[in-house]
């Protein structure tokens, strides 16, 4: 095994998805090699020390402290025709044959250089509508998908990663029942994530039992379902096959810190990052388990300052990407330097939570992540400001409406003064990514916020030369543990995906939300034999807690008995760009 990996499954997901390996030439030799191209080529995007700054970026990177979006990982300094965004939120679908082939043809270029996308197909008129050419009935958004669904699998379906979309559709459209319903037929639309965008309306029209408008004005289509009826399809869907998910709209809109500026319709294909027609999420995250000090014992502690430091680092590499990155469309180039979004989150965290002695389901251990957050954002925040005093601010940075949005007033006033004095260099700063891959890499820590998925399992690894080799791999927090206590028992820290409540799993995510100015990729992960009147209850208490969106995974008979484990659902953001 190369050195530098804690396991063989971790450095055969270097070797499969990270290692470059030019076309003449040896490939890289170590993950060292890979971690000085990736400091070298951001540090490019620096207008001077950039030598100072590659030593700084590379201290980040050692040791898996820092992991940023693996569009990065394997883009950086390769030359290759590709982009380091990992995904994108498509333009605006016109309602035309032209116009939805322009944006299916916009969407396979993303695609084939190496990002995911979402797009929100609810500009496009319902079934049965008068087609304005022909005086044909049009077949309805859900028909279109389709197209997209085969555009990803002929662009992207060849290589180690599939190709990953987000399809949303307003509550409010005639079709939302056909768009609820389209995945409970198994191998349909599975290059999609779905997601309805529901109202606070909506939720409310739930609550008291009324009725629901379902209307597309241009064509006169509306009529009125109960909503009670139509959130239970929603919530049957789920339960059979997984999706859809929900976004909360209104939350995400009035809590945009550029709301002045943009209508949000959409996510990235894990909701991590809501964004506006062509923008771009430039992701990273900070891995946890690396900032422990003396694990397991009683004097065990995140090293906050450490993680600040790490924190600004990384807002200053990710933002250098927009130096150094092409990107498919002009329109995307235009969009996403607009706002220079950022994503910093968090990986490891129940591996680290465990390595510090608390439960994942605990309020204790939620303390301790939100107080890990807390730091990245403020850090992060405070770093965007130094890098507007020297570069300047976003282009759509207007000074005193972004000081007036909800997340911007709840900073601390000493960053609200430094936003005030000097700018801000990024819109947004935080979110929290699903990180499947990468946390494989970084030697198994459990992905994202999610709880340990178990502390043993089996894998299937590919090795040089195209042998499969089953391993054996334990969770990060189980390594450590054993290196230090051998085969003495484990603590009650020691908790696993399947132990952890949905309700518990739902508060951690509200514990971190306060943090996070973008959003969080989440899934709750439920038995099969859940009364469904408890699933049900999982998606008014996400709403009721402030969540920007839900997502619940039961087994079942679509997607099969694992649907987020050692790399999760949303690991398919990760896409591989085509050959």
């Amino acid at each position: 095994m190369t050195t530098g990996f804690a396991n063989a499954l971790a450095e055969s997901v270097w070797e499969q998805r990270y290692r470059f390996a030019p076309a003449s030439g040896a490939p890289e030799s170590s993950i060292d090699a890979t971690w000085d191209r990736v400091a070298r080529a951001l540090a490019a995007g620096e207008p001077r020390d950039r030598e100072h700054w590659a030593g700084r970026f590379r201290e980040a990177l050692s040791d898996f402290r820092f992991l940023p979006g693996g569009r990065i990982l394997a883009g950086a300094g390769t030359a290759r025709r590709v982009t380091l965004f990992n995904c994108f939120v498509m333009g605006t679908v016109e309602d035309s044959l032209d116009g939805i082939f322009a944006a299916l043809r916009e969407s396979a270029l993303t695609m084939q250089q190496g990002g995911g996308i979402g797009v929100d197909f609810s500009t496009l008129r319902p079934y049965g509508a008068l087609a304005d050419a022909t005086g044909g009935m049009a077949s309805g958004p859900v028909s279109f998908m389709d197209l997209w669904n085969q555009m990803s699998e002929t662009v992207t379906g060849v290589g180690p990663r599939r190709g990953a979309m987000m399809g949303t559709l307003a509550c409010e459209h005639p079709d939302v029942l056909a768009f609820v319903e389209a995945k409970r037929r198994p191998g349909r639309l599975t290059h999609f994530n779905l997601s309805v965008l529901v109202s606070d309306a909506f939720m409310r029209a739930v609550e008291v039992g009324a009725d629901w408008t379902l209307a597309f004005p241009r064509f006169g289509v509306e009529r009125r379902v109960a909503a009670r009826a139509l959130w239970e399809g929603v919530v049957q869907s789920a339960y059979e096959s997984a999706e859809p998910g929900v976004l909360f709209i209104d939350r995400i809109r009035a809590e945009d810190n550029l709301a002045y500026a943009e209508t949000i319709s959409a996510t990235n294909p894990c909701g991590e990052i809501p964004l506006p027609p062509y923008g771009a999420c430039d992701l990273g995250s900070i891995n946890l388990t690396r900032f422990v000090r003396e694990a397991f014992s009683p004097r065990a502690a995140l090293d906050l300052r450490a993680l600040a430091d790490t924190a600004a680092v990384a807002a200053r590499m990710l933002d250098d990407v927009y130096e150094v990155s092409t990107f498919p469309l002009p329109q995307q180039a235009a969009a996403a330097k607009a706002s220079r979004r950022l994503g910093i989150g968090i990986t490891g965290l129940a591996d680290a939570l465990a390595m510090l002695g608390l439960r994942y389901d605990a309020a204790d251990g939620r303390n301790a992540a939100a107080a890990a957050m807390r730091t990245i954002c403020e850090a992060a925040y405070a770093a965007s400001i130094e890098l507007a005093r020297e570069r300047g601010s976003f282009e759509r940075f207007a000074r005193e409406r972004y000081l007036a949005a909800p997340f911007v007033q709840r900073l601390p006033q000493g960053l609200r003064d430094g936003i005030a004095r000097h700018g801000i260099r990024n819109s947004h700063l935080t979110a929290i990514a699903p990180a499947g891959t990468i946390s494989l890499l970084a030697g198994n820590v459990s992905s994202g916020l999610e709880p340990i998925f178990a502390l043993e399992y089996a894998r299937d690894v590919r090795r040089p030369g195209g042998a499969v080799e089953r391993v054996g791999v334990e969770s990060h927090a189980l390594a450590q543990w054993r290196e230090r206590s051998g085969d003495t028992p484990l603590p009650p820290a020691f908790v696993t995906a399947a132990e952890v409540p949905a309700e518990a799993q739902v508060e951690m995510q509200a514990a971190l939300q306060p943090h996070v100015d973008n959003a969080i990729s989440k899934t709750t992960n439920v038995p099969a034999d859940i009364p469904l009147d408890e699933f049900r209850a999982i998606y008014r208490r996400a709403w009721e807690r402030g969540l920007k969106g839900c997502t619940v995974f039961r087994p079942n008979r679509v997607t099969g008995a694992v649907l987020t484990g050692p790399e999760p659902r949303c690991e398919r953001c990760e896409v591989a760009p085509a050959p």
